[in-house]
């Protein structure tokens, strides 16, 4: 078996546990070296608990700092023992939502320059050599600006070690399958709690058609390593297992079952899936089931 090593590449602390949390444990547990690069502190983002309500930005602007020991402990508990910070802790600052004033802000990864952006990471790559890269699509999912640049700094990374000692095999997007989500509602709608979309799944600007989903990551003995990371995470997330929901209080399951389109690379044998009760998209499956499959 092929030295398997996985470079994710992530907005804001959180985002790793939310999008990826399940695959990262699994990886980890199959003895892969898993590096996360996170973009910002997140300092931009809205606290939960009313106790640490000072730590926000109107306020000590200490959000960030605090975030870094949420993070380690989110690691710890996903196995993840590669952490770091593009261009280091505090290089970037988290932009806050798209269109409002943080945006302009100087120091924000919306306004990072993208190519001393892209060369950070491609300092990390340089020394990780990893086969597979992950990152958001191009809207960064759901449009917030340090998704979408997340996904340019990384494309560009990728791009600039093309045709070198250096290139990585695929370059994968997190994604979110309708399908899923639609079954999730109706959980949810099921057990009485409140869903975070009223209008129809098939109306949102995010998801993707079963059709897209390339790649299907059955994770799910390591869910509750995930819940393990989500709640370390207590600043931005409360968990209620199996739900767990951010600022908003609106609900949203975490799947043991994550879904990935290869955007770049040779696509790689079909696996098996997981069945469409435990989070899967259902037969007929013609997707793989690793991130590795077809490298080595």
């Amino acid at each position: 078996m092929i030295d398997r090593r996985l470079l994710l590449v992530h907005a804001h602390p959180d985002d790793e546990t939310i999008g990826t949390g399940a695959t990262m444990a699994r990886y980890v547990a199959e003895g892969a070296h898993v590096t996360l690069v996170t973009c910002t502190l997140g300092e931009e983002g809205e606290i939960i608990p009313p106790g640490l309500a000072h730590l926000a930005a109107k306020h000590d602007d200490a959000l960030g700092r605090y975030r870094i020991g949420e993070l380690d402990a989110a690691c710890a508990a996903l196995g993840v023992t590669d952490h770091r910070f593009l261009g280091g802790a505090g290089r970037w600052r988290d932009s806050g939502m798209m269109g409002v004033a943080s945006n302009d802000d100087p120091r924000c990864f919306w306004r990072a320059d993208l190519d001393q952006a892209a060369a950070a990471l491609v300092q990390v790559i340089q020394e990780v050599r990893p086969q597979v890269m992950v990152t958001y699509d191009e809207n960064g999912f759901y449009g917030h600006p340090d998704h979408i640049q997340a996904n340019r700094v990384a494309w560009r990374a990728f791009q600039m070690i093309r045709d070198t000692p250096l290139e990585v095999a695929k370059f994968y997007h997190t994604a979110m399958a309708k399908s899923v989500m639609k079954r999730a509602a109706e959980a949810m709608h099921a057990a009485d709690v409140a869903f975070w979309a009223e209008e129809s799944v098939d109306d949102l600007p995010f998801g993707a058609a079963d059709g897209e989903i390339t790649t299907e990551i059955d994770a799910r003995p390591w869910v509750e390593a995930k819940f393990a990371a989500l709640r370390a995470h207590a600043t931005q997330v409360s968990v209620d297992a199996p739900w767990y929901a951010l600022s908003n209080n609106i609900g949203q399951e975490a799947f043991g079952v994550e879904h990935y389109i290869l955007w770049s690379g040779v696509r790689g044998p079909a696996g098996v899936g997981a069945p469409v009760e435990a989070g899967g998209i259902g037969a007929p499956f013609d997707r793989e089931d690793c991130l590795f499959a077809g490298i080595g």
